[in-house]
C-alpha cells in the first residue's frame, strides 16, 4: 500500500501573520483549552507530541512546500517536520524562513526549498491536491482514505485499523 498525501484547504483565507485560535473559533461555542486536552490525551495514547498553541496559519506555501518535497530522496520525512513545527512548536508555517528550515531539518536543500517557495512551482499541484479534496467531499482534516471508504478527523489507531481491513488492504 503507499501512501498519497493529498493537501486540504483548511482555512485558506488566514492571512499571513496567522490569526488567534479564538478569533477563528469565536461565536461557535468551542471550549479550545478542552478541545486541546482532548487531542494532546489522544495523541499521548499513541505516543505522539502535542504542544499548546494559540494560533492558526495559513498552510497554503507549506504544502506547496510539501508537494515539492515528496518529489525529493527522502522528501517524505518533511510531512512530520511540518506536524512537529505546527503541532509541538506552534511555529508559523505560513512563514517561508520558517518553511525553509523545516526544509533544511530533514536534510532538503536550502535554496531549491527558497525557489519553490518564492517562485510557486507547485501551486498547480496543489491547486489540483484542492480540487480533489472537493470532489472527494473532505470537510476537514485529517480525512483518510482507501478505495472508497474514509474518515475525517483524528482517529484511535483501532478505527484506521478497521479502515483498513474493511478495504480489504
Amino acid at each position: 500500500m503507499r501512501v498519497k498525501w493529498i493537501h486540504f484547504p483548511l482555512h485558506p483565507e488566514t492571512p499571513a501573520k496567522g490569526r488567534s485560535l479564538e478569533e477563528l473559533f469565536a461565536g461557535r461555542g468551542y471550549d479550545i483549552p478542552k478541545m486541546q486536552a482532548q487531542m494532546r490525551a489522544r495523541m499521548q495514547a499513541e505516543g505522539l507530541p502535542y504542544g499548546t498553541r494559540t494560533m492558526t496559519y495559513n498552510s497554503r506555501l507549506a504544502q506547496e512546500l510539501a508537494a515539492w518535497a515528496d518529489t525529493q530522496p527522502g522528501g517524505e520525512a518533511i510531512h512530520d517536520a511540518m506536524f512537529r513545527a505546527y503541532f509541538v512548536d506552534a511555529k508559523n508555517i505560513g512563514d517561508p524562513e520558517v518553511l525553509v528550515e523545516i526544509a533544511m531539518s530533514v536534510g532538503l536543500p536550502a535554496n531549491q526549498a527558497r525557489e519553490v517557495i518564492e517562485k510557486r512551482t507547485h501551486r498547480a499541484a496543489v491547486d489540483a491536491d484542492w480540487e480533489k479534496s472537493r470532489r472527494y467531499g473532505v470537510t476537514g482534516v485529517p480525512t483518510f482514505v482507501i478505495g472508497n471508504q474514509g474518515v475525517v478527523g483524528a482517529q484511535p489507531y483501532e478505527v484506521l485499523e478497521e479502515l483498513v481491513k474493511r478495504a480489504g488492504a
